[in-house]
């Protein structure tokens, strides 16, 4: 059986292209989700896929970034299928087979080149960050926001539109964090 795994780094993306072309290669069972890829252990989706795949079935994904970005967790997810009697196909790279020899040597190579890429991306990431340092502009990710403290600014009688000024956020978010029962009192209230 030809089992595919799709992945897509944030919930903004869409898997259907992924999808597609698992389904144009003849995968039977699909296993998706929308989740950062830099270790593979926190997949709950991949992990479902790896202990659904059994003796003779074939791991398909499109690309090899899909499953895994470095050289340790490519390895060690190949060889966890390859202890099981379960084959790798990656569509994108060169039709890459571990049931073959060259698809074998051709994983290590690509997995190494995968690995250097998502090095120089994190690199140039910090080199932006320390620029913007530098020039006074990064602030940095948001801090994160207490619903339980939103919920209790809204009940001590502030508005979401002003709670939302404060903090520097969308009044939406306000809502979405006081929960739908809330929202509909508090926009009666703005």
């Amino acid at each position: 059986m030809l089992v595919g795994y799709a992945r897509v780094s944030s919930v903004g993306q869409s898997l259907e292209v992924q999808q597609q072309q698992l389904q144009a290669a003849g995968c039977e069972k699909l296993f998706e989700e929308k989740r950062s890829g830099r270790t593979a252990t926190d997949r709950l989706q991949l992990q479902a896929a790896l202990e659904f795949v059994r003796e003779g079935d074939t791991l398909v994904v499109t690309r090899l970034d899909r499953l895994a970005r470095s050289i340790t967790d490519l390895r060690q997810v190949v060889d966890g299928l390859a202890a099981k009697s379960v084959g790798f196909r990656c569509l994108q790279q060169g039709a890459l087979d571990t049931t073959r020899s060259d698809g074998k040597l051709l994983l290590n190579i690509l997995g190494s080149f995968a690995e250097f890429e998502a090095d120089i991306r994190r690199e140039r990431q910090m080199e932006g960050i320390a620029k913007a340092k530098a020039a006074g502009v990064y602030r940095g990710r948001k801090p994160s926001i207490n619903a339980a403290a939103i919920r209790q600014a809204l009940s001590s009688g502030e508005s979401a539109t002003s709670l939302a000024k404060r903090l520097g956020v969308a009044r939406s978010s306000i809502y979405r964090l006081a929960g739908d029962a809330r929202r509909v009192r508090v926009a009666a209230v703005d």
